[in-house]
């Protein structure tokens, strides 16, 4: 590895103690809030089952069980679409139409 890496990532790992340690903030563009999105209570709004979710939303009947017991957190393209299915359930009839 070259040095200039190294230094790098031994200065990462210096601010990163440093934060964990309380003698450090974060830049805000370092901080990552995520908010836990409640799955099962969106799905049983929409009045689906796992299954017929998961074909509504383009995901895996795997990947809804995984989210509705908490080992998968919904990220990225997913995660938005369960907001917005969470403020308006019945926008499921448009996606099972697609």
């Amino acid at each position: 590895m070259k040095k200039e890496l190294f230094d790098d990532l031994l200065a990462s790992a210096h601010e990163m103690v440093n934060i964990e340690q309380g003698e450090q903030s974060p830049a805000a563009g370092q901080v990552h809030n995520w908010t836990e999105i409640d799955v099962r209570s969106i799905r049983e709004a929409t009045g689906m089952k796992q299954q017929d979710f998961a074909a509504a939303v383009g995901v895996s009947h795997d990947l809804v069980k995984s989210w509705e017991s908490k080992r998968r957190i919904p990220l990225g393209a997913s995660r938005k679409l369960l907001l917005l299915l969470a403020a308006n359930p019945f926008m499921i009839e448009q996606l099972k139409e697609i």
